[in-house]
């Protein structure tokens, strides 16, 4: 695999989402659990994550991301993005989204949340571990709405 861009979108019907996405793509998810899908689409290279929102509210951008090879890859962009003279904050064995994550976080300046992350290994919980920003809401708050995110806001 090569590095990839991640969109995360927050829809209000996942199941709808699955079924446009699978067609827009012409791919089924690669990994499915209660209020989340993934697809690892290979044309466009692109991560696609949906977590389930609100039923009746618009589909909106969650977070962005880049998805890397290696754990030498996260820790090399979180040396290029703090030298850069960014904000980072890194997190290393994090359990997020149905996997384990190595990943480093900064903020565009719409204060957009983005991530350069690894998957380690598939993981059976949606939730993040204690400390983690993965799955907080904070991405939502980020982005100037009040109401933290259900959790999921990871991945």
């Amino acid at each position: 695999m090569t590095s990839r861009v991640q969109l995360a979108l927050r829809v209000p019907d996942l199941a709808a989402s699955i079924a446009f996405y699978t067609k827009l793509f012409g791919t089924e998810p690669a990994k499915l659990r209660d209020g989340y899908a993934n697809f690892a689409v290979a044309d466009p290279p692109l991560k696609l994550v949906l977590i389930e929102g609100t039923a009746g509210e618009a589909t909106r951008m969650d977070h962005l991301g880049v998805e890397v090879e290696t754990t030498e890859a996260v820790h090399a962009a979180s040396t290029r993005l703090g030298e850069a003279g960014l904000t980072t904050d890194v997190e290393n064995d994090t359990t997020c989204c149905y996997a384990l994550q190595d990943k480093v976080w900064v903020h565009g300046p719409g204060q957009e949340p983005w991530e350069v992350y690894v998957v380690k290994a598939d993981a059976d919980s949606l939730t993040k571990q204690q400390g983690s920003t993965c799955c907080t809401g904070a991405a939502e708050v980020a982005i100037g709405t009040k109401e933290p995110a259900a959790a999921g806001g990871c991945c």
